[in-house]
């Protein structure tokens, strides 16, 4: 038997205590899916599927009910440590088609910031996907600094060079004593 989402419903919740799970906990209760059995899933939005209001769909829940769940959360110890994690919608406009659902989470961060990231992470992602073999193979628009000077070879330069700098940063924090970047 299938199990395939007819609707889906976003929510989102808090919780602030010293135990992780126990802020989980609380974070669902905010949500109000405390009360369900939560599995975690990939992130499809299957085709056909109806996005309903989230008071739509929590008339839905059931105490017990397993709730199939794609989740992004973050945590921290650290007092008054900025952090946030936030769900991305990409959906096509052909109903018959799937989309995404992506998670994003980061650290001093604020809520617009996240927010806007993950706009912009949601459409670099949608293009990315969308490039042929013939595309990639193009000319790059900038000088790529090293390899070769294509659309791929961009694209897995700015890829490294991200990379590269994330690496800096936590090893920054950890050379001025602050706690890892994520983990």
């Amino acid at each position: 038997m299938a199990f395939v989402a007819k609707k889906i419903f976003l929510t989102k919740g808090v919780g602030k205590h010293r135990e992780r799970l126990s802020s989980f906990e609380l974070a669902l209760r905010n949500a109000g899916i405390a009360a369900c059995n939560i599995v975690r899933v990939s992130s499809i939005f299957p085709p056909n599927c109806k996005l309903i209001s989230r008071s739509e769909g929590l008339k839905h829940i059931k105490p017990g009910q397993v709730a199939f769940t794609v989740i992004s959360e973050n945590s921290t110890k650290e007092p008054h440590r900025l952090i946030a994690a936030s769900i991305g919608l990409a959906l096509p406009s052909d109903k018959t088609m799937y989309g995404y659902l992506s998670e994003h989470h980061s650290f001093g961060e604020s809520e617009e910031i996240a927010g806007q990231w993950k706009i912009v992470s949601d459409v670099l992602m949608d293009r990315l996907n969308e490039l042929t073999e013939d595309e990639l193979d193009q000319p790059s628009s900038f000088n790529v600094p090293a390899g070769e000077q294509t659309v791929r070879g961009a694209v897995a330069f700015l890829h490294f060079h991200e990379t590269y700098h994330i690496g800096q940063l936590a090893y920054l924090r950890k050379l001025f004593g602050y706690s890892q970047l994520a983990g």
